[in-house]
């Protein structure tokens, strides 16, 4: 007999009361040894002037029990709100998030019956940072942050699971042919790391063309990894290919907590009609239930899951007139789960419940954090951003050429990173947000590739004085630096 163990619950927003209603009724019924914790997230809380959606009631809860099973909740547009999810995953440390898809082929329909892959996303950095400004009247922009800890910290908890879940194959996907920086490291860690596990293969595919191949050919695929965007759409695609958003469960997890959750949204058009598939939650309560080493209960809530589905009790979402018995809304679905608990499926795959449990994955080396002994850090240049509404790019850069002084040099003005000056074309279109590179009037082109000198720091301050005189509008500045004497920015096009 299991233990009961508290975990924090919290029943979301639109479908979210009623598909956690009868995920719980089933977890009882199978016998989970749970003791929940009820908290309130979510819409109310955003629209009582909690901005993140959680109040300091629940963050007790959730340190306490480090196990969060959530139903889906509403953001409400506009007014500053924050994702929370995005809140919950990075406060908590959930630097992983799991989301296993298998096709339940001839259960379910789906033109793919072999479909069996786990998308592993990297769940705290790149774009959902959610650092965004307005520059200008015409620009924003959204910062994309990627870390070597980050990336350390994903690539080998993707490559544990392959090991733990005796998975052969990990395909690396990023979009470093064009980001070479932030996706670029990414790759590279993936490559590092990659020689500590030659039992596994590996391969690194382009976002684009691999998103395209999961939507086509998923069976050539067992495990991917990537970051965090790329992770959030791929996820949904294979979900969407096995049969339906509305059947998949993820795990966010991290070295202290975990949260469990549907990765469909909340619903509210359906909400209160008794027609929403309950399933993707309550896989997410196996996935909680195996992380809490409960495998039996979660091995006899998803097979008596498996025999309803292929017994034809379906949802709207899946109901096809050739493939089920009977259309059931969320209450009968759940009642069709509980009659079937302690059943084996016949035609689908059972989950079995492992003679040796593995330890949870956890990075288990030490990351390697790099400081001013390890890495020389100069400065070589500065992309200073101007709002200029002007539309003739010759004129600014002739402006600024009078205004650069002895000591540095104006080397390219782009906007929207194409370069504009000098030698721009006369058929782009320019904004008015203007990238302006100045570096060392010292600096050179040596074989046909840029030298660059250091600067000091004075002189940038200098230069930038000079051009506030002159009333141009900086909006932004960012240091041009060598790591170890490797350039660490973009090049410009044409540099």
């Amino acid at each position: 007999m299991n233990p009961s163990v508290p975990i924090t619950v919290a029943v979301g927003d639109g479908i979210g009361p009623e598909i956690m209603s009868q995920t719980l009724r089933i977890l009882e019924a199978a016998g989970a040894a749970l003791v929940p914790e009820f908290i309130e997230v979510g819409e109310a809380t955003y629209r009582a002037g909690n901005t993140s959606g959680i109040g300091p009631e629940a963050w007790e809860s959730l340190r306490r029990t480090k196990v969060l099973l959530k139903a889906p909740i509403t953001t409400p547009l506009g007014g500053g709100y924050k994702s929370l999810n995005v809140t919950l995953r990075k406060m908590l440390g959930l630097y992983a998030n799991v989301r296993p898809n298998r096709s339940l082929h001839p259960a379910v329909a789906t033109r793919f019956p072999t479909l069996d892959v786990v998308i592993i996303r990297e769940n705290e950095e790149d774009l959902y940072a959610g650092i965004e400004h307005q520059q200008t009247p015409d620009v924003v922009q959204c910062l994309k942050l990627v870390s070597r800890t980050g990336c350390e910290k994903i690539v080998r908890y993707a490559f544990e699971y392959c090991r733990q879940h005796s998975r052969g194959k990990l395909t690396c996907m990023t979009k470093d042919n064009i980001m070479k920086l932030t996706d670029g490291l990414f790759h590279r860690v993936f490559m590092e790391i990659g020689q500590e596990y030659p039992d596994i293969a590996q391969d690194h595919q382009i976002i684009d063309i691999g998103a395209a191949r999961l939507a086509d050919t998923p069976e050539r695929y067992d495990v991917v990894v990537t970051l965090n965007l790329y992770g959030d759409i791929i996820s949904d695609i294979v979900a969407q290919v096995a049969g339906s958003v509305g059947l998949a469960g993820s795990s966010n997890v991290g070295d202290h907590g975990a949260l469990f959750e549907a990765i469909h949204g909340s619903a509210p058009d359906i909400a209160g009609q008794d027609v929403a598939n309950p399933s993707g939650l309550l896989q997410a309560a196996v996935l909680m239930l195996k992380h809490l080493g409960q495998h039996d209960v979660a091995a006899r809530v998803h097979n008596a899951w498996l025999c309803a589905l292929e017994e034809g009790q379906h949802t709207a979402d899946i109901y096809r007139p050739e493939t089920s018995r009977a259309k059931v809304g969320t209450t009968a679905f759940a009642d069709a789960v509980i009659a079937r608990l302690g059943r084996l499926p016949q035609q689908l795959a059972p989950m079995m419940v492992p003679t040796v449990q593995a330890r949870p994955v956890r990075t288990a080396r030490t990351i390697q954090r790099y400081g001013p002994a390890m890495v020389q850090q100069q400065l070589v240049g500065i992309d200073i951003f101007l709002r200029w509404d002007g539309t003739n790019a010759h004129e600014l850069g002739t402006m600024l050429e009078e205004l650069t002084g002895h000591r540095m040099q104006l080397k390219l003005i782009t906007n929207r990173g194409v370069k504009v000056y000098p030698q721009g074309h006369p058929e782009t279109f320019c904004t008015d947000h203007w990238r302006c590179r100045f570096v060392s009037a010292q600096a050179r082109t040596v074989s046909e590739k840029p030298a660059f000198v250091p600067v000091a720091f004075l002189d940038v301050l200098a230069l930038l004085h000079r051009l506030c005189d002159c009333g141009l509008y900086i909006i932004k500045i960012e240091h041009l630096y060598l790591m170890n004497g490797q350039r660490a920015f973009s090049l410009g096009q044409g540099e």
